[in-house]
C-alpha cells in the first residue's frame, strides 16, 4: 500500500505541474481502488478518496506554483479575482453537499463532468477573438462554481478553469500556470469542509480526519511535491496541441473508470 501511494504521488505531482489540474482527477480513481483493496467500508471509499485527493492539492499546488512563477506565466490578477468565489463555493460544497451525496451519485457526477471537460478540450473550438475574461464580479462568480464543483470530485479545478480561461482567449500555457495557483484556495476551502462535515461521522474509523484519510495523504505528499516542479517545466516545452491531447486523453480514461464504479454502486 505504501509503495503504491508513493509511486502514485510521484506520478500525480508530475501531472499537476504539467497540466495545472492539481492532480485530483488522477488520484480519485486510483485511491478508490486502493482503499477498496485495504478493506475500507464501501460507503466511505469514494468520499475518502475525493477528500484525501483534494487535501493533497494543498501541497502539490504550492510546489507547482513555484516552478510556474519562475516562468512568469501566472496571471495573478485572475487568481485574486477568482479566489473569493472559489472559497465560498468550496466551503459550501465540502462542508454541506459532499456529505449528503451517496457513493453512487458522487461517482456518476465525477465521470460525467470529467468526460464533458475532456470533450470540450478535444473539440478545439476557437473562441471569438473579442472575448475576454469577465470583470471582477463575473470572475468571482465563475470561481464559486469552480470551487463548488471541484469539491464534489476532489480536483483542483483545472478541468474547469483551464478550458474557461482558454475560452476567454487566455493562452493555454498561461491558463495552465494560473490554474495551478488556483488549486490552493480550492483545496483549502474544501479541505476545511471535508473535516467539518465528517469529523463526528467518521470518528470511529482509524486514520480518518473527517473524510480525509491522513496516512495516505502523508505518503502522497512525500513524493508529489518533489515531482510537481518537473511537470511544470515540461509544460512550457510541449506544444499547445500536444498538451491538449494529453489533457483530454487523461480525462476520458478517468471518466470511464469512475462511470464503471457508479454502475457498480447503483447495482445496475
Amino acid at each position: 500500500m505504501l509503495v503504491c501511494l508513493l509511486a502514485l504521488g510521484a506520478v500525480v505531482g508530475f501531472a499537476a505541474g504539467l497540466l495545472g489540474i492539481g492532480g485530483g482527477m488522477l488520484l480519485v480513481p486510483f485511491l478508490t481502488m486502493l482503499f477498496g483493496w485495504q478493506g475500507m467500508p464501501q460507503d466511505l471509499i469514494v468520499h475518502a478518496a475525493i477528500a484525501t485527493s483534494m487535501t493533497s492539492i494543498l501541497f502539490t499546488s504550492l510546489s507547482s506554483v513555484r516552478a510556474h512563477q519562475r516562468k512568469g506565466t501566472i496571471q495573478w490578477k485572475i487568481v485574486f479575482a477568482m479566489a473569493p468565489g472559489i472559497i465560498v463555493g468550496g466551503l459550501f460544497s465540502g462542508g454541506a453537499v459532499f456529505a449528503a451525496l451517496s457513493t453512487a451519485w458522487l461517482s456518476l457526477f465525477f465521470s460525467l463532468f470529467v468526460g464533458y471537460s475532456a470533450w470540450n478540450m478535444l473539440r478545439n473550438k476557437k473562441p471569438k477573438p473579442s472575448r475576454q475574461m469577465p470583470g471582477i464580479a463575473g470572475t468571482s462568480a465563475v470561481g464559486a462554481g469552480i470551487g463548488f464543483l471541484s469539491g464534489l470530485v476532489g480536483a483542483g479545478g483545472g478541468f474547469l478553469s483551464v478550458p474557461f480561461m482558454v475560452w476567454c482567449n487566455v493562452a493555454l500555457h498561461t491558463a495552465v500556470s494560473t490554474s495551478a495557483a488556483l488549486g490552493f484556495p480550492i483545496a483549502l476551502a474544501n479541505s476545511i469542509g471535508y473535516v467539518a462535515s465528517g469529523l463526528n461521522e467518521n470518528a470511529s474509523q482509524p486514520g480518518m480526519l473527517g473524510y480525509i484519510y491522513w496516512p495516505a495523504l502523508l505518503a502522497l505528499v512525500a513524493t508529489s511535491v518533489l515531482t510537481a516542479p518537473a511537470g511544470a517545466r515540461m509544460a512550457h516545452r510541449l506544444p499547445v496541441a500536444t498538451l491538449k491531447r494529453v489533457f483530454a486523453g487523461l480525462l476520458f480514461a478517468l471518466a470511464a473508470y469512475m462511470l464503471a464504479k457508479a454502475w457498480q454502486a447503483f447495482g445496475v
